[in-house]
């Protein structure tokens, strides 16, 4: 096997001659790293033929942080606020896979109450990622409506994670050996109210968006993944099992509770734009279900089995520890000296960086509108690109 390098000079190196049967020139179109489709600062050249897509380059970097190399310098717990900020729709989720890491490492126990309720909080925060994708999809190919009904949902559980950790957004709540905040008294009450709420919001967004006939031509057949291919790519969550490959680390890993819970990985059959989409709308209902089976169980117990001031120092070595967030596996490598209570390397293996590349191999010979739909099916979070 041979691979090619070629560089980003290269690449922006449009032909004079374009390959069709028409006397056409290829040229060059940014979009972003300010575009609505951009979703945040990516910017992404496409190489055209009249509106054909020949060449995607997508061209991250813009809002690089070095969050991984700041994480050098501080304690576990102060990691923590890093993580949700690289994606903010998958805070809490992020939280917990460096807790699990630093909790594996050092053999921490936790309690069934603090498994449970990280568990009710990571799928509370799925359906609201997944609610403002569909909305944010639906603004991308003109169905404007829907945005804003993906914003109202998002703030209605926003509102349930403001009164138990006092913050709607950047949200640090999990910590290594426990949670930050104990739930509300009436926390359990407001979710089972929320739960058949939630349910009607998805049968309005199948009314609103998935039965139009012309939505579904944006999506159906287009920017078509094979399994192997999203394999390759080092694809995870929805992007992966639309493809067919049923990868869902909730599932093979069984981390919190949520082996104590049923529900289905749900896989696509053809990998295009359309089983993205619709993996998602039927991964809300599975978050519904397993928050359904838990919500009237949370067991007794402290909500944390740390003292907050509590010294940790990783044994010397390397360390991995991973969740399912709502765009697919964050990772967290730690190498420990064994003397510090920081890292003395870490990274983070984000599933968006990963997913990012899809575009590269599935939208050229397709049109730029198809482009829209391709990468809007992609559901990316840019910061969590750029770390």
């Amino acid at each position: 096997m041979s691979v090619q390098i070629r560089t980003l000079e290269e690449h922006l190196h449009a032909s004079p001659q374009a390959d069709s049967e028409l006397t056409t020139q290829e040229y060059l179109v940014n979009m972003g790293p300010q575009h609505p489709i951009a979703h945040g600062s990516l910017r992404v050249v496409l190489r055209l033929d009249g509106e054909n897509v020949k060449f995607v380059i997508p061209v991250p970097g813009y809002v690089h942080r070095g969050v991984e190399k700041m994480c050098e310098h501080l304690t576990y717990r102060q990691i923590i606020p890093y993580t949700d900020r690289l994606d903010y729709l998958s805070a809490i989720m992020n939280n917990w896979a460096v807790a699990k890491t630093v909790e594996k490492a050092l053999g921490i126990e936790t309690n069934a109450r603090i498994e449970t309720i990280r568990t009710i909080m990571s799928e509370l925060q799925r359906l609201q990622s997944h609610a403002l994708w569909w909305g944010v999809t639906g603004m991308d190919l003109g169905a404007y409506t829907a945005f804003l009904y993906g914003f109202r949902e998002r703030e209605i559980i926003g509102e349930i994670f403001e009164e138990t950790i006092g913050a709607r957004l950047t949200m640090n709540y999990i910590q290594p050996g426990g949670l930050m905040y104990d739930i509300q008294p009436d926390f359990a009450a407001k979710v089972k109210k929320l739960i058949p709420y939630l349910h009607g919001c998805i049968a309005q967004y199948e009314t609103l968006l998935s039965g139009n006939t012309i939505f579904q031509e944006r999506l159906r057949n287009i920017g078509v993944m094979d399994g192997a291919e999203a394999l390759a790519l080092g694809c995870t969550g929805p992007i992966l099992r639309a493809s067919g490959v049923p990868l869902d680390l909730r599932a093979t890993e069984a981390y919190g509770v949520y082996d104590q819970v049923n529900f289905n990985v749900v896989v696509g059959a053809v990998g295009d734009s359309w089983d993205r989409y619709y993996v998602r709308l039927h991964e809300m209902r599975e978050s519904l279900r397993i928050i359904e089976q838990l919500i009237d169980n949370v067991p007794e117990g402290d909500y944390a089995t740390l003292r907050y001031n509590e010294e940790l120092i990783l044994p010397e070595g390397l360390h991995y520890g991973q969740t399912e967030t709502a765009r697919g596996a964050f990772g967290v490598f730690i190498d420990s000296d064994g003397k510090r209570p920081h890292p003395r390397r870490l990274h983070f293996r984000s599933p968006s960086f990963n997913n990012m590349w899809v575009v590269t191999r599935i939208a050229a010979g397709w049109r730029i509108a198809d482009f829209i739909a391709i990468q809007s099916s992609l559901d990316l979070v840019i910061p969590d690109i750029d770390r």
